[in-house]
């Protein structure tokens, strides 16, 4: 069944091309006939590759040649093996859900056929991304799923809102970017091939231990995983990634696109292995980026964006785990975190579709009575998030803490574990303030409030149930669960033997997890619930502590004013120093003119570029006009001219 891998992503994209050709003229408002089925066709061979790939069998397929050019020689081929399975079954199943629930989400949008085409575009780009057996394949990928955020973001294009978001993700990649194909091209020079199987066998040989090339390589690797993955200092985009549909934002969050730089990391865990400072940056990265975005999420209002930090810090988890050597529980987190992050993003969907696009949790509240399914599901997913036992995010997120404190790491414990604090703790207040206590609803919705329909709410109780009982299922007992022993063939080289602590260890410090994501809990229940008056005195009281986190650092108006404003300022001074001398050259006046061409000569693009090429028009243009007079139109002139020419040539000829 492994040779039908090729099936799973061309099924997607041939749902693009249908809805891409004929969704506007004549598919319309059936678009999801064609788009849903083609996401579930492919979960279902991905499913079958998986169970083969279960069995033990692997595959190395290059399908054809992409490109080949002196000694570049790359084809596009996939690579099926531990790993690569649970990243296609992970996408294809998630998205295949909330393709689903986007039926009834987006049922009303003018846009439908080209909603359904970029998300099935997403969904080809990402498993591209994932089944890639080189470098350059999976950078395609990369760049796909960087083009299909730019367009679901931004996908409501007519709100300014939206489209700077969408401007905003694809430039904040392109900076990471960047790092990462510096890093291809280092990793093509050394190695001479992008192919995963060549550079991992030769890495040891090629690539000194702790050695500068195998440091610098990683870390514009990692460059690349930082954009990407939204971690610190490129995590400015994901919050903003809000402004497209919901169904997008699930998709981008739990399945897609931010998952990409953390299965980069992992599926290169041979060359990190052999670069201990590189792998450092990476857990110091994902430790203070999970507190960082944490303590964001606990001030912020909007209930999709403080999901959306929770997956800025639920990645950072990732990160640490992959820094510290914990590849296989880095990857786990990321395939717990897909069912109950989807769930949390989709329930957020239906409250939305229920209070007409309202996003403000004070203006909700009281929403368990009218929204049972919505809410009960709600919860699991923020105790799976919150990481309470038995749930799944309990499995993943505790390995990832106990591999950090075991690794003879404490900070970074530390850190992590102020973080699963807080992200208990926020879950909570956004749970408790929007379904719990007195309706805060506008009371001319608040008669119309109702469950969302059954083609959103079944979605939410299949993800419900994964996010329940998938951690037990695979990851027990933890580090030897059956993912763990599937997985480590692809991460052995990564992380090689380490002797197993003890037992008692072990749950001590699981208890120890479980009882900081309750204390964090009982915090939000206390605040929001007990004394929901108390949340007002206490940011009243503290107003510049709260101020910093509601205003998330001020690391956004930080950017805008270096980065984006310092460079527009720099682009106009470029352009043209002064307005008054170069408004004074306009007007006439000779002082200015004067200044204006002395001051643009040596680096104005006014005085460079436009008086280089006005200068070269100046001078063909006076030229000719010298030239054309030998063009007189006399035919004496002529014959007065060959006269002259022939006797000069005579002269030359006889005389020297």
């Amino acid at each position: 069944m492994v040779s039908l891998v090729w099936l799973v992503p061309a099924l997607p994209l041939l749902g693009v091309i249908v809805n891409g050709v004929f969704g506007r003229t004549h598919i319309r408002e059936k678009a999801h006939l064609v788009a849903v089925p083609a996401a579930g066709l492919s979960c279902l061979v991905a499913l079958l590759v998986f169970l083969d790939a279960l069995r033990g069998t692997t595959l190395d397929w290059d399908l054809y040649t992409w490109m080949a050019a002196g000694d570049l020689k790359v084809s596009v081929g996939f690579l099926v093996d531990p790993l690569s399975a649970v990243m296609m079954l992970t996408v294809t199943f998630v998205g295949f859900i909330i393709h689903v629930y986007s039926i009834g989400y987006m049922h009303d949008d003018p846009g439908y056929p080209r909603f359904f085409t970029y998300m099935n575009l997403f969904m080809f780009a990402m498993l591209m991304l994932v089944l890639a057996n080189n470098y350059l394949v999976l950078f395609l990928g990369w760049e796909g799923v960087g083009l299909c955020s730019y367009l679901l973001i931004g996908y409501w294009y007519e709100k300014h809102s939206a489209s700077t978001a969408g401007n905003k993700a694809f430039i904040v990649n392109r900076v990471g970017d960047l790092g990462f194909l510096l890093g291809l091209f280092l990793l093509w020079t050394t190695f001479g091939t992008f192919h995963y199987r060549e550079i991992f066998t030769r890495a040891p040989e090629l690539l000194p231990a702790g050695g500068a090339l195998v440091t610098v390589l990683t870390l514009l690797l990692f460059v690349g995983a930082v954009g990407k993955s939204a971690q610190l200092p490129l995590y400015v985009w994901l919050p903003d990634a809000m402004e497209g549909p919901t169904p997008v934002s699930a998709l981008i969050h739990a399945a897609t696109m931010v998952t990409a730089g953390v299965y980069m990391v992992a599926r290169s865990g041979a060359l990190y292995n052999l670069a201990p400072v590189s792998a450092g940056v990476v857990a110091v990265v994902g430790a203070v980026t999970a507190l960082f975005a944490a303590t964001i999420a606990c001030t912020q209002n909007d209930i999709k964006r403080v999901v959306a930090y929770s997956t800025i810090s639920q990645l950072g988890y990732m990160f640490l785990g992959a820094g510290v050597g914990a590849y296989a529980s880095a990857i786990f987190h990321l395939f717990t975190h897909a069912f109950f992050k989807a769930l949390l993003f989709l329930g957020c969907g239906a409250v939305i579709h229920a209070l007409h696009h309202e996003q403000d949790m004070w203006r909700m509240g009281g929403l368990r009575k009218v929204m049972p399914v919505t809410a009960a599901t709600f919860l699991v997913g923020a105790l799976a998030n919150a990481g309470i036992f038995p749930l799944a995010g309990f499995w993943s997120k505790d390995e990832i803490l106990f591999a950090a404190w075991s690794g003879g790491h404490p900070v970074l414990w530390t850190l992590g574990a102020a973080g699963a604090f807080l992200t208990a703790f926020y879950m909570f207040r956004l749970y408790f303030v929007t379904f719990t206590g007195p309706s805060r609803v506008d009371p001319h919705q608040a008669g119309r409030l109702h469950e969302a329909p059954a083609v959103m709410t079944r979605p939410l109780l299949i993800l419900a149930v994964f996010a329940v009982g998938i951690g037990a299922a695979v990851g027990f007992p933890p580090e030897q669960g059956l993912f763990h022993r599937f997985l480590a063939p692809a991460v052995a080289a990564a992380h090689g033997e380490a002797a197993h602590p003890s037992w008692t260890l072990e749950v001590g410090m699981a208890l120890v997890s479980l009882a900081i994501a309750g204390a964090g809990i009982l915090l939000a229940y206390r605040l929001y619930v007990v004394t929901p008056e108390l949340p007002e005195r206490l940011a009243t009281r503290f107003r510049a502590a709260y101020t910093l986190l509601f205003r998330k650092y001020y690391v956004d108006e930080a950017y805008n004013a270096i980065f984006v404003n310092g460079f527009l300022g720099f682009s106009r001074f470029m352009w043209r120093a002064d307005d008054r001398v170069v408004d004074g050259a306009v007007n006439g006046t000779a002082t200015a003119t004067v200044g204006a061409s002395v001051f643009s000569a040596w680096r104005l693009d006014l005085g460079i570029v436009d008086g280089l090429v006005n200068w070269i028009a100046d001078a063909l243009q006076g030229g000719s006009n010298r030239v054309k007079r030998v063009q007189t139109g006399l035919v004496q002139n002529y014959i007065m001219a060959m006269a002259l020419g022939i006797f000069a040539i005579v002269s030359l000829y006889l005389f020297f």
